[in-house]
């Protein structure tokens, strides 16, 4: 039996817990940039869903690889060797920047970060790990204890101990703060959830000199800006991370499509110092995700679409250079966020209205757009057109 919207809204209000305040439709599915909810219409989804659908909905290249996997086996642990599994790591390790060259698989975002603050621990036989005011690292235990972005941290008590919160910048700051107990400093290269907060390329510069000078492990938690979202593959070593590579970069999103998948990449410094049995995951590096990734990454590389990712930044950027109430365009890539002179949440509620799907920000004046990143100039230019209304 085929359900409409209510009854679909009524069970899961009946049969869940509450998370987020949900968008009054239901997705019944996708094709590239665009849904379909259950009752028909179409909507332009320019929020991937948390910025997770890279290469869009149901990329036809991902989705075969997905459905080959099942066929021959859907799961076996770490416990294994595994071809698929070899080709996604040797990929991934291909495309990040050197040194970075091992990679540890998990299953989602927060569970990187937990691991690569556990690594950075292990590295050093230190403790103290300093994160950012407005940052970001997920609702687990050690990463929500990370996150000084809002209530998200109290919602976390009581609190993992050993953190300290610096200010995003502010190198001063920073300084101030770290010393030989630090073992990590752990930041987002752009605050996404924060407005799309950037700083500049010596900042991190000086982040990584200072690191270095104390013995202190640099991650960059790139699960909104890594995989060609930037317009890059990944934010470390680019000219907006002032050429700067970190010792750990985790990812998650984009990674596997849909496909819940998280990884940590590290240097050869930091892998030497993880003994057999100091990490563990049962399900990290399943079979199916690793199908996933590995044809996530050849889609994206296939089709042009860092390249993409770049030309829509520019191409929003012009479009939106002389439009009234928009103050900035922040981000990069398809992480971008549009700064008005006022609140936004209407300009957010009258493009819903209009079916076409859009992000907020803990910033009231910044909209967020995280496409897919085979977005095109001409669906880009629906979202322009309405603003300009």
């Amino acid at each position: 039996m085929i359900m409409n919207f209510e009854e679909i809204q009524n069970i899961e209000s009946s049969n869940q817990v509450a998370t987020y305040a949900k968008m009054e439709i239901s997705v019944e599915r996708g094709r590239g940039v665009w849904i379909w909810t259950s009752e028909g219409e179409k909507f332009l989804d320019l929020y991937g869903g948390h910025a997770v659908c890279a290469t869009g909905h149901s990329h036809p290249h991902v989705v075969k690889a997905i459905a080959e996997q099942a066929e021959k086996v859907l799961f076996y642990s770490n416990l294994v060797f595994s071809e698929i599994r070899a080709k996604a790591a040797a990929k991934l390790a291909e495309i990040a920047p050197k040194p970075l060259e091992k990679v540890f698989f998990c299953n989602s975002g927060t569970e990187a970060n937990e691991n690569a603050m556990r690594m950075a621990r292990m590295a050093t036989g230190r403790q103290k790990v300093i994160t950012f005011t407005s940052g970001f690292h997920g609702r687990t235990a050690d990463a929500i204890s990370a996150t000084f972005l809002g209530k998200y941290r109290e919602i976390g008590r009581p609190n993992v101990p050993f953190h300290e919160c610096a200010e995003f910048g502010d190198i001063a700051n920073v300084a101030a703060i770290a010393d030989r107990e630090t073992a990590a400093i752990m930041l987002e290269p752009i605050q996404s959830m924060a407005g799309v907060r950037e700083a500049t390329p010596e900042y991190f510069a000086s982040l990584r000199h200072l690191c270095d000078d104390l013995g202190i492990v640099l991650i960059f938690d790139e699960v909104q800006t890594g995989i060609g979202r930037m317009g890059r593959w990944f934010f470390a070593g680019s000219d907006n991370a002032g050429g700067v590579v970190p010792d750990i970069v985790t990812l998650a999103k984009s990674l596997g499509s849909g496909v819940p998948v998280g990884a940590c990449i590290v240097n050869d410094d930091i892998a030497a110092q993880i003994k057999t049995n100091d990490l563990g995951t049962t399900f990290g590096g399943g079979m199916l995700a690793m199908a996933a990734v590995l044809a996530t990454l050849e889609a994206i590389e296939n089709d042009g679409m860092i390249r993409n990712a770049a030309a829509i930044e520019q191409h929003l950027r012009d479009s939106l250079a002389d439009a009234h109430g928009v103050a900035a365009i922040r981000g990069k890539g398809c992480l971008l966020g549009i700064e008005f002179d006022e609140p936004c949440s209407a300009i957010h509620r009258s493009l819903l209205s209009k079916n076409i799907i859009t992000g907020t920000s803990s910033d009231p004046k910044v909209l967020r757009l995280l496409p897919p990143l085979m977005v095109t100039t001409d669906e880009i230019d629906l979202l322009v057109d309405e603003l300009r209304k």
